[in-house]
């Protein structure tokens, strides 16, 4: 071997052991720090340090990508009213890998984005793998705003033979959040999808169902409201 050859041997085993320690010292860093983030992830679950968690479950996927940890994530940001956070972490495609919690998270912020045709896609999904009133409810109401009066009768019919008395749904239209039997709230949905089969004569007949709702729930404001603006409205042909 040449002295050139021995000089250019000397300077490749160099290289090589230089990328080697990097690489091992790179990788002990990497897992100094996810051992420091999964502790930091801990601390913050135990004081409910929402954004904590979050900045920790960030922290953990960028160096340890992870699609559970991602989907608990995206449902954290959800869970705090970030609803685009939410899509951007895991997507709005309906994937057939997306876990539950995955799909559950891109329905109910897509629903809160306005994005009804999307979101609704997701509750359908839901629904199959998961039937229950609470679904029934959102899809129910998402089709009858779609014209898709049939499908929307389809899901309060199983809502209301399914519904139990201690089954109760949450309405936010007011400042104050509030509660209704989930029978009163199908109820609502039904009076709304009678008027929309028939504006024209079909007003009496969702005002009786609407009734009904609020005789189960007095507090029911969003019945109310619908009963007020539909009986505005029959005064109004009459006019």
């Amino acid at each position: 071997m040449t002295a050139k050859q021995n000089k250019m041997k000397n300077i490749l085993t160099f290289i090589i052991t230089v990328f080697s320690v990097g690489s091992i010292a790179n990788a002990q860093s990497n897992k100094d720090l996810t051992s420091h983030f999964e502790k930091y992830y801990g601390q913050m679950l135990a004081q409910g340090d929402v954004q904590g968690i979050i900045s920790a479950l960030t922290h953990l996927n960028i160096l340890e990508p992870n699609v559970a940890r991602q989907d608990t994530l995206a449902a954290y940001y959800m869970n705090d009213g970030k609803h685009l956070q939410a899509l951007n972490t895991i997507g709005i495609d309906a994937n057939d890998s997306d876990s539950m919690l995955a799909v559950e998270v891109k329905a109910i912020s897509l629903q809160a984005l306005g994005q009804n045709e999307l979101a609704l896609v997701q509750f359908e999904k839901l629904f199959l793998k998961n039937p229950n009133v609470a679904i029934a409810y959102e899809i129910a109401d998402l089709k009858i705003q779609a014209d898709d009066l049939t499908g929307a009768r389809m899901k309060i019919t199983y809502g209301l033979a399914n519904s139990t008395d201690e089954m109760t749904h949450t309405y936010y239209e007011t400042q104050q959040p509030y509660q209704v039997s989930m029978k009163s709230a199908f109820t609502y949905l039904e009076g709304i999808l009678i008027f929309k089969e028939s504006p024209e004569k079909n007003i009496d007949k969702a005002v009786a169902k609407l009734d009904l709702a609020l005789a189960s729930d007095p507090n029911f404001n969003l019945a109310s409201l619908s009963k007020n603006a539909l009986l505005s409205r029959k005064e109004q042909t009459k006019e």
